[in-house]
């Protein structure tokens, strides 16, 4: 059986916010030492201290946990704060792992985190699953989750996300143990008999014709069909009668984001700023050579997208209880949203009918069979773990 707690703090200080949530999370386990927790934490922190305050007020066997762009739970949602989910379970093994490294060698990365996964020689689970959590910044996440896969053969299904920083864009840090570091990815290993639901949906329906990327640069994208990124994002503003300053594209690029055409459906791409030869730099690689479109939602379709993507992880659990979940969408999806993204949460809820803990991150991860899987932009994700 799976137990476990949901705690959030809003305490400025960064001994004082981790003590509390974790004799927050300790008091509802009544006194039991978690097998993990997972922490998110706005860049506020001195996360040396939040992380060392935590690991002594609750104890927990592992723990990990990223940075972020606003944090949340079944009990509130807020940014500047510190969240925090605590598993006991007798039928779940917990293991954390982090590697440097990954701006310059992603690969050497993920052999490294698959090299101390157990599951191999643990043949008594019969499900293997990894949250993993990335320096998003450090670029290469894609590549990463392609060699991650390669490296443990396929055997396992991976969720999470990039670390954030407010929307700072400045510097990323993930968790393991009371260290955080940048440049790193953190994975926490989950070998279990039950099954983990992963559910994966965006929302966003193409606005536009069909485009061919004919050249990029990793995140940036110079042309498409042969013209500058700029100008086709402008004739795209005009043809929709929306407004494009070039001088400050964000509001605009936040509800006018890149679909990269799959076999799947568009995995999106979140534009971000404008380069001096009117290339455009998006928050994930942008392959040449694929085909795309300009991508339109609304906090409506935003909101049916959480439900969908929690429905499609609770019937993965096949017939049991949901004890909790976690929930990961993009930073980009709060800014577009305002306050209207409560009423994502709101309907996360309203679907998934238990706790919940989560932040927003600059990128999300999924990998499982039958869903949108790779690195997304403004995408919702949601991992559930069976009673």
């Amino acid at each position: 059986m799976t137990q476990s707690a949901v705690a959030r703090t809003q305490l400025t200080d960064a001994t004082d916010a981790g003590t509390d949530l974790g004799e927050r999370l300790r008091e509802s386990l009544e006194g039991r030492e978690p097998d993990a927790v997972i922490l998110f934490a706005s860049p506020q922190y001195d996360y040396s201290r939040l992380l060392t305050a935590l690991q002594q007020s609750c104890e927990p066997n592992v723990l990990v946990g990223c940075s972020s762009s606003g944090e949340f739970t079944s009990q509130g949602n807020s940014d500047g704060s510190a969240c925090a989910v605590a598993i006991c379970s007798d039928e779940i093994e917990f293991s954390a792992s982090m590697a440097l490294g990954l701006r310059h060698d992603s690969e050497a990365v993920a052999r490294q985190l698959a090299g101390s996964w157990q599951g191999e020689h643990r043949h008594h689970f019969r499900y293997r699953t990894a949250l993993v959590l990335t320096d998003a910044l450090a670029g290469h996440v894609e590549e990463f989750l392609n060699q991650l896969t390669i490296a443990t053969g396929g055997g396992y299904r991976f969720v999470g996300g990039g670390a954030g920083d407010d929307a700072r864009f400045e510097e990323t840090h993930v968790f393991c143990g009371t260290e955080a570091a940048s440049d790193a990815v953190v994975a926490l290993e989950i070998l279990s008999n039950k099954p983990i639901g992963i559910g994966v949906a965006h929302g966003w329906r193409d606005a536009g014709p069909l485009l061919r990327v004919t050249e990029s640069r990793a995140t940036d994208v110079v042309s498409l069909n042969s013209t500058t990124a700029t100008d086709v994002f402008a004739e795209h503003a005009l043809a929709t009668d929306q407004h494009f300053d070039r001088t400050a594209p964000l509001p605009y690029f936040l509800h006018n984001v890149l679909g990269v055409q799959t076999t799947d459906g568009y995995k999106l791409r979140v534009p971000l700023q404008i380069q001096s030869d009117d290339s455009i730099s998006f928050a994930a690689e942008v392959p040449r050579g694929s085909t795309a479109r300009i991508m339109c939602t609304t906090a409506v379709d935003a909101s049916a997208a959480a439900s969908a993507a929690c429905r499609s992880a609770l019937d993965q659990i096949k017939g049991s209880e949901p004890a909790v979940a976690l929930f990961f969408d993009c930073a980009a999806t709060r800014l577009r949203l305002g306050k209207s993204f409560g009423l994502e949460l709101q309907a996360l809820q309203e679907t998934l009918g238990t706790d919940f803990v989560g932040c927003n991150t600059y990128g999300q991860i999924a990998r499982a069979e039958g869903q949108f899987s790779g690195f997304h932009n403004c995408t919702a994700v949601v991992c559930v773990f069976p009673v």
